[in-house]
């Protein structure tokens, strides 16, 4: 049974189209229309707390061939140089940067010069997804893979689990796969069940 589990399907790379915007929209719009060349600027900083989206919007923005930079606020002074020489050259050459930080450009004790720069493109917040959001994000992604998904079972992972998107799917896709073996409906206790494996869940 557990080697069932660790074979799961890995999820689908991320993508604008799989992430869940909640009050981003705006950011992702944007986002995208920076790397089609047709916003204010090519370059983009996206800022917020853990969680919140970060990596998964540069990678996917990555993917559409837009260069990033990730955790801004951990480069080193010799790194921060690089970013901005980096920055420099990208803007002559016309493509798209995208970065990300924890915090505003400007406060994050990053060199002057840079931050300026970070500053001078679009940039967001990114607000985390609420509970309800988080919920119906399960609900739909439990919809597409025709997988009956009990309110209560809901509840109890915005609960009791870590409320990053990407491990509660992870939970979620196993609990399908579960089910479908055990030929069982999803519930609590088997849910319960399922988190007492060593899925490094």
């Amino acid at each position: 049974m557990k080697q069932l589990l660790l074979d799961i399907q890995p999820p689908a790379p991320p993508s604008l189209h799989n992430f869940v915007a909640g009050n981003n929209q705006e950011a992702i719009s944007n986002l995208y229309a920076a790397i089609q060349g047709t916003a204010p600027s090519r370059f983009v900083y996206i800022w917020g707390e853990p969680g919140s989206g970060k990596s998964h919007l540069l990678a996917a923005a990555q993917t559409l061939g837009a260069h990033i930079a990730d955790d801004v606020h951990l480069l080193s002074e010799t790194a921060q140089i690089a970013l901005f020489n980096r920055y420099n050259q990208l803007k002559e050459q016309g493509e798209t940067l995208i970065t990300a930080g924890l915090y505003a450009p400007t406060q994050m004790g990053l060199r002057d010069d840079l931050a300026t720069r970070l500053a001078w493109g679009l940039v967001y917040q990114l607000h985390p997804l609420t509970d309800e959001e988080k919920a119906q994000a399960l609900k739909s992604h439990a919809q597409e893979r025709g997988m009956r998904l009990p309110d209560e079972v809901v509840d109890y992972c915005l609960r009791y689990l870590r409320r990053d998107l990407p491990t509660l799917m992870t939970v979620l896709d196993a609990l399908d796969e579960w089910s479908l073996t055990e030929k069982k409906p999803v519930t609590i206790p088997m849910l319960k069940k399922l988190l007492q494996l060593d899925l490094g869940i």
